[in-house]
């Protein structure tokens, strides 16, 4: 069948604010950071970045991938048991003794509040079978994201020469896991009580993640700190309908960078609703029809973020023409929504009205359409 694109009518030209770029030092493309990289979390667009492709160390904030495939794979009420491996890793804690069992959740809560290498180990084995096992579903999931130049060693980020991403793989692992309604909850949780074995007393965990509760709209995500990769900060906020996720590696300032960034980013751009459902999106040829064209419409809302001067266009992906009988909600095609050169969505382009046939004869599909059952 041929097809053709049609590049619509939006040349929106967004006037969010009076600036056109991040304000301060951003606006030369500038950080603390060794590398960083801020995106939308819908469109994946990317807002801001400096050295994002660069290889480097991410430390705990591997615990993000870590605890993604937990619930992906596992059963938060699940018992999970600390073995000789799990006991006593070295680095940050939640001081599991050796043979001391947590559901799922309570070891979740341990790995990405209290930061416990311990908990990560004790997880891995009990979704993976083995550890090792486990790093290889999290190098199998970093790749179906699409973090192309990120290698798991290990479920924690302890230092290993192998045990690297990048500020652009990491962000996208972050916008990924965002889109799991149970770790969006876990990451945001500032507090929380989880049991302690042999004590007549529970563990507190208190979130380290200061943009909790510094930050107006801070939706998580994860800190992570050795000598080796310096201090690293997956980060997450909303505001004005737009939600971001950012990352920021071997930054020494990393909670006053990423409000940096992330102010920098809402006063920059803003999400713009390009076209959405019952709004035309043009006409089509109609072939045998008692009309020659027909008009269409989206399934959904296209929205992209844009800033001062952008321009965003809907390209849609339909056939010439179609032949009548044509009925409200028939599929068209695909309409994809344009940026920069680049795609940031798409939805499927249906008919917005009827049209019938032009013929005399019966058409089987009204007939059967319109059937009273």
């Amino acid at each position: 069948m041929k097809r053709w694109s049609v590049g619509l009518f939006i040349a929106l030209f967004f006037l969010y604010n009076q600036h056109g770029a991040l304000y301060g030092a951003a606006a030369e493309g500038e950080t603390s950071a060794k590398a960083a990289c801020v995106l939308e979390l819908t469109t994946g667009r990317v807002l801001f970045e400096v050295n994002s492709r660069e290889r480097l160390p991410m430390a705990s904030t591997t615990k993000v991938m870590t605890a993604l495939l937990a619930i992906e794979n596992g059963d938060l009420s699940a018992p999970v048991t600390c073995s000789e491996n799990a006991f006593g890793v070295s680095g940050t804690s939640i001081y599991l003794s050796l043979g001391e069992t947590l559901t799922l959740e309570e070891m979740l809560l341990g790995l990405m509040l209290a930061s416990g290498n311990d908990a990560a180990v004790a997880i891995s084995e009990q979704i993976g079978g083995t550890t090792a096992q486990f790093v290889a579903m999290m190098n199998a999931r970093a790749k179906e994201i699409g973090a192309m130049n990120t290698h798991f060693s290990n479920p924690h980020g302890l230092p290993d020469d192998s045990h690297c991403t990048t500020a652009y793989d990491l962000a996208l692992i972050a916008r990924e896991a965002m889109g799991n309604e149970t770790f969006r909850a876990l990451v945001s949780t500032e507090r929380a009580s989880i049991p302690w074995a042999g004590r007549d007393y529970d563990r507190q965990l208190r979130n380290k993640n200061r943009l909790l509760t510094s930050y107006p709209g801070a939706t998580g995500i994860k800190t992570g700190y050795t000598s080796r990769a310096g201090r690293c900060l997956v980060f997450g906020a909303s505001r004005d309908g737009m939600e971001l996720v950012g990352v920021v590696l071997g930054c020494p300032d990393w909670f006053d960078e990423a409000e940096r960034l992330l102010d920098g980013c809402f006063a920059t751009y803003g999400m713009t609703r390009v076209l959405g459902p019952m709004e035309s999106a043009g006409y089509i040829a109609v072939t045998g029809g008692k009309k020659d064209r027909v008009g269409m419409c989206l399934m959904d809302t296209l929205s992209v973020p844009l800033q001062e001067g952008e321009s965003a266009q809907v390209v849609l992906d339909v056939p010439e023409s179609v032949a009548a009988p044509v009925y409200p909600g028939m599929s068209l095609g695909t309409a994809h929504l344009v940026a920069g050169g680049r795609e940031y969505g798409s939805c499927e382009v249906v008919a917005s009205e009827r049209v019938d046939s032009a013929h005399l004869t019966l058409d089987v599909r009204r007939v059967v359409a319109n059937w009273p059952l």
